[in-house]
């Protein structure tokens, strides 16, 4: 396996994934504070993930689980920077002996940015949101297991599942905790974090402003601004023109270069957890065989690609699971670079010369890279591929919606995401009874130890279906100027707290 040969100042602690721990005495704050009290600061954020929207169920994109996600809204439980799952809106929680029944307290004294207390009833709406027909909610498929929310009180929520679920309070960190009444959650906030949104200047920058009222330990800062750049090389300039403070994911080694051994400028590497994926839709020809998918995986040098990409950087994966996931395992040898192998496999599928087919690419980096790459690389075994550049919005309804594509890049920023190999309808269309089975299995288990072996058999058989071509695993690298500190480096399913950051 590929893994990083360089080592930078600040190294992030292993996710402990299976950690859970019921009580949080803080907010927002919580344990990923290294900066001081509240000041009057006003930190600036380069970002290339601007929002679509400011809702994360309809199709916010990766930006708005960065900037909104623990800082403007918050779930009942909280995922760490470390990947602790903690309690946030929860104050505590029971679980009958059958696994079928959460019953969780909610903290008292939680209001909304617009006044209005926190309730139970809230809760249950809110996680109705997510579930709803229309939700986009990429976590939305978590929730089958799911029979009814009840408010018993004004403080009390009761879940009741129709199978046991032992990530389920893992799931409800993903679940915002909104004021549903507020109106249009689309274009306004009405959460309970220690931001309020501000102004918003599409294609610019989105402010948050610390809020006064907030519940838990206030924000360390009084203003941080997301400035959002679509070229890598003029946000890293805005970082060396002090235009901004911090900026939260590098995409390119080259971009490090100018901030390396500066006194002024601190690099932290964090443990990523985004894969980058070149989806096959298996349920069409000539993806639906899997000699051809594997074919198409071992005609790729990955150990190429990603050095091409990231230089020193990053890991080689051979599946959806990424070493800080409990059921790792290194899998990168079961569909190794063999062109020759390649060729063979190509032949006993009925492809001696080859075939074509469409890459439905998106506009941003560093996918058009790539995709010329698994071009050129496939253009040696006879596959011509035929590149359609898409912009994120464009995948969002072609890809993701209507499954209308032969194949795709993408990358998938979650942890624990190989569940989704369960679900036949998943936008990539793999399809394995057996896999099914065991992702049902795994979630239904009574203990971690039980999760985990399943998981390990249904990362293995992924692999071995070549079910998509995992090409390799980013690194995690945020560079900010060196008096900034308080940030998260893990980045961990794209969220970014910035309560925790001060300037000295």
């Amino acid at each position: 396996m590929r893994t990083n040969r360089r080592t930078l100042p600040a190294v992030a602690a292993l996710l402990a994934t299976m950690a859970l721990v019921v009580g949080c005495g803080s907010g927002g704050g919580g344990d990923d504070a290294t900066g001081g009290g509240a000041s009057d600061a006003e930190i600036h954020v380069g970002s290339l993930y601007e929002p679509q929207n400011l809702s994360n169920v309809d199709g916010g994109g990766q930006g708005v689980t960065e900037a909104l996600n623990g800082n403007v809204y918050e779930g009942l439980f909280k995922l760490t920077d470390d990947g602790e799952v903690e309690n946030l809106l929860a104050e505590d929680y029971t679980v009958s002996d059958d696994g079928l029944t959460y019953t969780v307290t909610l903290r008292d004294g939680v209001t909304f940015h617009s006044g209005k207390k926190l309730t139970a009833e809230d809760v249950r709406k809110s996680v109705e949101r997510v579930v709803a027909e229309n939700s986009q909610s990429a976590r939305k498929s978590s929730f089958e297991p799911l029979a009814s929310v009840e408010a018993t009180d004004d403080r009390t929520v009761v879940f009741t599942l129709d199978t046991p679920s032992i990530s389920f309070p893992y799931n409800l960190s993903y679940v915002w905790i909104v004021n549903t009444d507020a109106g249009d959650l689309k274009t306004q906030e009405d959460g309970t974090g220690p931001y309020t949104v501000g102004d918003w200047t599409r294609g610019s920058s989105l402010t948050l402003n610390r809020w006064d009222e907030y519940w838990g330990d206030p924000a360390a800062n009084a203003e941080v601004v997301f400035h959002y750049f679509t070229d890598a090389s003029a946000m890293g300039n805005a970082l060396l023109t002090n235009e901004v403070d911090v900026l939260t994911s590098v995409q390119s080694p080259d971009a490090l270069a100018q901030f390396e051994n500066k006194p002024d400028y601190t690099i932290a590497e964090g443990t990523s957890t985004t894969k980058e994926l070149l989806a096959f839709n298996d349920r069409v020809a000539p993806f639906d065989n899997v000699q051809v998918r594997k074919a198409v995986y071992s005609a790729i040098d990955r150990e190429k690609l990603l050095s091409s990409i990231w230089g020193d950087y990053g890991t080689l994966i051979g599946s959806m699971v990424p070493p800080t996931d409990p059921w790792y395992e290194d899998l990168t040898d079961v569909n190794p670079y063999d062109p020759a192998l390649s060729e063979k496999l190509l032949a006993e599928a009925g492809y001696p010369d080859g075939f074509s087919f469409t890459l439905d690419t998106p506009t941003y980096d560093p996918h058009p890279t790539v995709a010329e790459f698994v071009q050129s690389e496939l253009a040696k075994v006879g596959i011509t591929v035929k590149i359609n550049p898409i912009s994120a919005d464009e995948w969002y309804t072609k890809v993701f919606q209507n499954h209308d594509f032969e194949a795709t890049l993408q990358e998938h920023v979650n942890d624990r995401d190989v569940v989704w190999y369960g679900n036949p309808d998943f936008y990539w269309g793999y399809d394995n009874p057996q896999v099914t089975a065991w992702v049902k299995e795994a979630e239904q288990a009574k203990t971690p130890e039980e999760q985990t072996a399943k998981l390990l058999q249904v990362n293995r058989q992924i692999a071995e279906d070549a079910a998509s071509a995992w090409l390799y695993l980013y690194p995690q690298i945020v560079v900010s100027s060196s008096d900034v500190t308080g940030y998260p480096v893990n980045g961990l399913n794209s969220q970014f707290f910035v309560y925790d950051i001060t300037k000295s």
